[in-house]
């Protein structure tokens, strides 16, 4: 067996990330041919077939899946080290990857990332926008953004911005014709515009009011899976929609939407920048971190903005 290089080895982790020759090409920076003749010169040092190709699609094999088991904690091993060596006169530098849905990648950008870059312009901030909540760890993520009521407990959570709220929207002409719910079970007479989560299922509302509780599968013939695409269907007297309030924030106040079951709607925590607490901490998160808490400690939580 020929000793693989590297950039090969950290060619065939960009690849098994993305699943995708194109994107992990335009990552790394290389044609896609490149990446391709890279890869089989992989297969062939190791002697096993890695990955399963398709005009449309990349898979790993089962040696791929445990060279990439394998190859995780060494890279990453190997990540801390060097850096380690690097920060020894103060000077951070490295790329910083952090995954989170549009709304929380937008959050960072339109509060810390400036400030960020502008002390650090030597780390690369690799801001991946993605709907499904995905294992960071697994996924080679440096840290996740999310809202506090969807991380697990194992991981440290340092917040970005401040509570949220969802809330149910209708326009005044739906209003005008259905009627306006009163109680959550209401919902259930009426057209509700659904939402499709990344990973197929519909979110269920949620509504609390006085220690009590009610969640509902709302009723309603169109689904979508984007909040603004809710809100411009609400404003189309389409339906009720339930979405965060930042989304409708303008809407409200120019009374083309109204708020229905607004006591029904609480305060949730907002959005949380997370990482594992038994890996070691890049020096560029910790920067990160650094801002985030000082701006927390200087203004106060952030008012959340779309998540």
């Amino acid at each position: 067996m020929n000793q693989p290089t590297l950039s090969d080895l950290q060619a065939f982790m960009e690849v098994a990330a993305r699943r995708s020759f194109r994107q992990a090409a335009d990552q790394l920076g290389v044609s896609r041919s490149a990446l391709s003749h890279a890869m089989r010169g992989l297969e062939n040092d190791l002697g096993v077939r890695l990955l399963h190709r398709t005009t449309r699609s990349v898979s790993l094999t089962d040696a791929g899946e445990r060279l990439l088991k394998r190859l995780n904690p060494v890279l990453r091993d190997l990540d801390e080290v060097l850096e380690d060596v690097a920060q020894i006169d103060g000077h951070v530098s490295g790329t910083l990857r952090i995954n989170g849905n549009e709304g929380a990648i937008r959050q960072l950008l339109q509060t810390v990332v400036p400030r960020f870059l502008a002390l650090y312009p030597d780390i690369e901030l690799d801001l991946v926008a993605d709907g499904r909540l995905v294992d960071i760890v697994e996924e080679g993520f440096d840290a996740g953004v999310r809202l506090g009521e969807a991380l697990h407990k194992d991981m440290i959570a340092v917040r970005v911005g401040g509570d949220v709220r969802f809330l149910a929207v209708a326009s005044p002409g739906y209003c005008r014709k259905h009627g306006r719910p009163v109680v959550p079970e209401e919902l259930l007479q009426h057209q509700c515009i659904r939402q499709r989560l990344p990973g197929g299922k519909r979110y269920r509302w949620e509504f609390a009011r006085h220690g009590q509780e009610f969640t509902i599968d709302p009723p309603g013939v169109l689904t979508l899976n984007s909040n603004a695409l809710m809100v411009d269907a609400a404003l189309d007297s389409l339906g009720i929609a339930y979405v965060p309030e930042p989304y409708v924030r303008t809407a409200l106040a120019r009374r083309r939407l109204v708020a229905v079951l607004e006591d029904w709607c609480p305060v949730i925590p907002g959005l949380f920048l997370y990482f594992p607490g038994n890996r070691h901490i890049p020096a560029g998160l910790r920067a990160l971190i650094d801002l985030l808490r000082e701006s927390a400690s200087s203004h106060g939580p952030a008012d959340a903005t779309l998540i």
